[in-house]
């Protein structure tokens, strides 16, 4: 969110001959009610009255239980072969094991499962009833984040090509003792749909404490989202410590420890913290401390949190910072911003700013525009940045149409508009074989306050009506161009700050997260009604 324009705003099983062959496509709230797989049916004597107290009970065939439902979760998995049996649920004595060659990759994962349901931790690969055990697999063995949980025999088994896929493994496997109290018997194979899904969060206008931000990455990872922008410079504040340019940075703000605190620990999530320092536009709180870098129109007027990019020295702070920074964030992508630059806004640009087109056409030659010299800065941010082999990000209207220099074609599109100049529809990126990430301000903008007849996002909406094709307003592109849309983004704007306290925040996004969560990792149209989603997000939500 940038100046006031962007701020406008079941079990259901499948019958076959054979029971063992047997897969149940899974959509949270469609089946039809919890059942507990852990319980054993009572011993009987041959008459069917209750067995005598001395018996000694032997444990049931499996044949004897139901064939088991598929487990109802957020998201929901993609596909559940039922088996008979009495399921999992955590009892006294039980582990979870992780083989010691499986150790220094998933000891995190073991630890933070064993933890969440009371079971003890240990460094085995010899399974005992009762225990769950975390494996990896081939790379080959599954799509990236992929995994398959597999209860059978009294035990629970997560497997997965990469440590990210276990990871979510281990996720289902939470919920389903959450909401159910056991797992049931069988087994899931489940994979995402999108490599994107995520949150995006503007710290710039608000502060957000260490722990808030913490408490949502916990969120995010229960939901399977793994990305967290993380918008911190703009015209109101610089929110994060610097070295380089101490005389910037805002309070109150995050130090460099806090940074560190809160990557690592996305980082055991499987969360990746994408940074932002927006520019040419957005840069008032640095313009506050340089107002010789301030663009100015050809009468002298300044132009609100836009940087002189014909100025050498506004290129060299901005690479000063991203050079310091991009240490501080380990995750592999980085967002340039590169939007609403106010240059561009008017009706001449050349004429309102002679300095940018003769700057221009030094570097273009005579035809050139000042569209050309505001793509010539994106690029030259992206090769600062390029050599740390980051993902490249931008907002969409930053990618202009036309013109002689055109924006590397590795920056992401992150598409939020087709309303600011330079925004074109979706459909006009995705031709050229740009990839896109979808942050559509008419259904994942929660911006503060609602300012410019932007409402906050509902997780009904975004069940019922929005998929990841749908990049700009209602409409959707064609499906072909699926492949080059990476995924999604609800997006945090805090415009009118005090509007909410982040506590109202925290519970304003909960339902709309569940909500994309859902449509990120499963394809297919939800067939839960949302009233049982929300039901069931909320029985699961820590």
């Amino acid at each position: 969110m940038r100046q006031t324009t962007r701020r406008l705003r079941r079990g259901r099983t499948i019958a076959t001959a054979a029971a063992a062959a047997l897969v149940s496509f899974a959509v949270p709230a469609c089946s039809a009610g919890a059942q507990d797989h852990g319980a054993a049916p009572v011993a009987t004597t041959p008459r069917g009255t209750p067995a005598p107290a001395s018996a000694t009970p032997t444990p049931p065939p499996a044949s004897s239980y139901p064939l088991s439902t598929a487990p109802r979760t957020v998201p929901s998995v993609r596909e559940h072969t039922p088996a008979h049996g009495p399921g999992w649920k955590p009892a006294p004595g039980a582990r979870v094991l992780v083989s010691p060659a499986d150790s220094a990759a998933l000891a995190d994962e073991g630890k933070l499962l064993a933890g969440e349901l009371h079971l003890g931790y240990a460094e085995s690969g010899q399974a005992q009833p009762g225990d769950v055990l975390l494996a990896l697999g081939a790379k080959d063995s599954g799509p990236p984040e992929s995994y398959t949980l597999t209860v059978q025999g009294g035990r629970a088994t997560v497997t997965g090509p990469d440590e990210a896929g276990v990871f979510y493994g281990t996720r289902t496997l939470k919920q389903e003792i959450r909401g159910a109290g056991s797992a049931p018997e069988g087994t899931v194979k489940d994979a995402p749909a999108k490599p994107q899904r995520g949150l995006n969060l503007d710290i710039a206008r608000k502060n957000f404490t260490p722990a808030w931000i913490e408490d949502r990455l916990r969120e995010m990872a229960d939901l399977k989202l793994n990305q967290l922008g993380l918008h911190f410079s703009d015209d109101q504040a610089f929110r994060i410590e610097s070295d380089t340019h101490p005389e910037i940075v805002s309070t109150p703000h995050l130090t460099k420890a806090d940074v560190r605190e809160i990557t690592a620990l996305a980082a055991r999530l499987h969360i990746a913290v994408v940074p932002e320092i927006d520019s040419p536009g957005h840069l008032g709180a640095v313009l506050r401390a340089h107002p010789e870098l301030q663009l100015r129109d050809a009468a002298g007027r300044a132009v609100k949190g836009a940087v002189d990019i014909s100025d050498p020295a506004s290129a060299k702070l901005v690479d000063d910072l991203l050079r310091e920074f991009l240490p501080l964030f380990p995750a592999g992508a980085w967002h340039l911003g590169a939007d609403e630059y106010q240059a561009l806004v008017v009706s001449d640009p050349e004429a309102s700013f002679p300095q940018l087109a003769q700057a221009a056409r030094a570097r273009y030659g005579a035809t050139a525009r000042v569209q050309d010299l505001a793509t010539g800065w994106l690029n030259d941010r992206a090769a600062v940045v390029r050599p740390s082999g980051k993902a490249l990000k931008a907002w969409n209207d930053g990618i202009f149409k036309g013109g002689i220099a055109r924006a590397a074609p590795d920056i992401q599109a992150e598409y939020w508009t087709g309303k600011e100049n330079g925004a074109r529809p979706p459909a006009e990126y995705l031709s050229t074989g740009r990839k896109v990430v979808n942050l559509n301000d008419e259904y994942l903008y929660y911006v503060l306050g609602e300012p410019n007849q932007f409402t906050y996002p509902t997780g009904k909406r975004i069940y019922e009506q929005w998929t990841p094709l749908v990049l700009r307003g209602t409409a959707a592109v064609p499906a072909s161009y699926d492949a080059q849309i990476l995924g999604a983004r609800l997006a945090v704007w805090c415009d009118l700050a005090g509007s909410q306290t982040p506590a109202q925040v925290a519970a304003g996004i909960r339902m709309p997260l569940a909500a994309l969560s859902q449509k990120l990792w499963d394809p297919r149209p939800p067939q839960a009604a949302w009233s049982e989603f929300q039901a069931l997000a909320g029985r699961l939500a820590p």
